[in-house]
């Protein structure tokens, strides 16, 4: 706690540094109490969140409350790993009292009475949950931006898109705005934000985290296999830690001799940035030192991208679209109005993400050549990937100014099968995918990578992952909003 021997900026400015685990420590040592801690990230919350607006409900009176109930009780048998630490959630998560709006004006009033599975397992871990964070409507964007609550800055420059549809969280995250927090990804969800706002995350393999509170949901088996509940924080281990807590099983310990690591060939054919380029070089020349590594595209990986859109589309966007119109759906004269007036309660990522489900819904007949191709592909990654690493980037190049992701993925020219296939390949496949920042990019924004492997390999990717993020650039904290400590 603090002593006077160390000046309260510096103190805050420690506490937002250090990570979950770091934290949880000092708490359990009584070298701070949880009410100091907690009081320092809602004070840092309330100095940054004007500039990026990632947390869009908070619970800090109530944060704090049991900030000191924890510190009254600390010690006993039942204290977590995560005791009286300071986390965040994605606004798509049911927290109880908290509302779960999907940044849809007409539920704006609803209250959850019930938390989501994650949410209390993390709770029963000793986490104190300060806010929940900004998302696309419906989570159905790379971009984080809605009717109701508005749009999510990147944090290292306002100009630019913190991602989505995790981007309140990665945003909050990238100034230690939070301990650690938990994201969704269906389609680069955890992955785009982390990568974009120098943050790590971690999207599970297919059926290894609960979705029982996440809205909305997923119905249909090929859309729930992409889908991944995963942590997102400040170091390898808080998400190795919070994967645990999360997880219905916990990995296994594993030797990564045993795995050879394929880096991703930069001669794909797909857009890649020189400084994207540059840190998989870096990759190869960290891990060479100690295991085997070679530059190679793996199976499947030129179709993952237009099979994303496809199983995305299968219903052709009927239940998001019910959702998003309340019932009555009019996609395309919605969209119009909104280019011409500004004044629908649908953002227009939205309506033309519906158009162009429509547009890419598969036949009958499709269908069944997609189940055929996935249940192929299965068998194909089930033998390829038992010892065996992959590291892919997350984006072509790092944070775009607003919008331009956007136009990257839902263009009519189709170019989501240029941009896509790097975070497609995880959520097809159904593979556990860690994001690690490993550089920057030449205006200064972070760059991620992915580490990827079969469910059963997650101890080999977190490994991995302590080795990059200790080789190369790793969590830096935004620390531009210190000002006022």
């Amino acid at each position: 706690m603090y002593t006077g021997t160390e000046s309260r900026a510096s103190s805050a400015q420690t506490i937002l540094d250090m990570d979950a685990t770091s934290l949880a420590a000092t708490v359990k040592h009584h070298e701070r109490t949880s009410s100091e801690i907690v009081k320092t990230y809602i004070d840092h919350q309330r100095r940054v969140n004007p500039a990026i607006n990632a947390v869009v409900e908070e619970r800090h009176e109530k944060a704090l409350d049991e900030a000191r109930q924890k510190d009254e009780a600390r010690n006993q048998p039942n204290d977590g790993p995560l005791y009286g630490v300071p986390i965040s959630v994605k606004e798509a998560f049911h927290v109880t009292g908290m509302k779960t709006t999907g940044g849809l004006m007409h539920r704006k009033h609803l209250i959850s009475r019930k938390d989501a599975e994650v949410v209390s397992r993390l709770k029963k871990a000793g986490a104190i949950i300060l806010g929940k964070t900004n998302t696309p409507m419906l989570c159905f964007c790379q971009e984080t931006d809605n009717k109701l609550y508005g749009r999510t800055n990147n944090p290292w420059d306002l100009s630019r898109t913190s991602g989505g549809s995790s981007g309140g969280e990665g945003a909050l995250l990238g100034t230690g705005g939070a301990a650690a927090g938990i994201g969704s990804d269906i389609g680069g969800s955890i992955r785009f934000p982390s990568h974009f706002n120098g943050v790590i995350g971690f999207k599970p393999g297919r059926h290894q985290v609960s979705d029982q509170g996440h809205f909305p949901g997923f119905d249909h088996p090929l859309q729930k296999r992409m889908s991944g509940i995963g942590p997102m924080g400040k170091s390898v281990r808080d998400i190795e830690c919070l994967y645990q807590i999360m997880a219905n099983k916990r990995p296994e310990k594993q030797a990564i001799n045993d795995f050879i690591v394929d880096i991703l060939s930069a001669d794909t054919g797909f857009p890649l940035s020189a400084r994207t380029k540059h840190a998989l070089d870096q990759i190869e020349e960290v891990l060479k030192q100690e295991l085997t590594v070679r530059r190679a595209v793996p199976p499947y990986f030129n179709d993952s991208a237009q099979l994303w859109q496809e199983i995305m589309s299968i219903d052709g966007g009927e239940a998001i679209r019910a959702l998003a119109f309340n019932g009555r759906p009019n996609v395309l004269s919605s969209y119009v109005k909104e280019k011409l007036s500004r004044k629908t309660a649908v953002h227009p990522y939205l309506s033309w993400a519906l158009i162009g489900a429509k547009v890419f819904k598969p036949s009958s007949q499709r269908l069944k050549e997609i189940e055929a191709t996935v249940e192929q592909g299965d068998d194909v990654l089930s033998a390829y990937l038992p010892n065996r690493l992959l590291i892919f980037p997350v984006y072509h190049t790092g944070a775009l100014e607003h919008g331009k992701v956007y136009r990257d993925i839902f263009s009519v020219r189709k170019t989501f099968l240029q941009y896509m296939p790097f975070v497609a390949y995880a959520n097809v496949w159904g593979l556990p995918s860690l994001t690690v920042p490993v550089g920057e990019d030449e205006n200064g924004m972070p760059i991620g990578i992915q580490i990827m492997s079969i469910n059963g390999n997650e101890d080999a990717i977190f490994r991995i992952g302590k080795i990059l993020e200790n080789h190369l650039r790793g969590f830096v904290r935004c620390s531009q909003y210190d000002t006022g400590l």
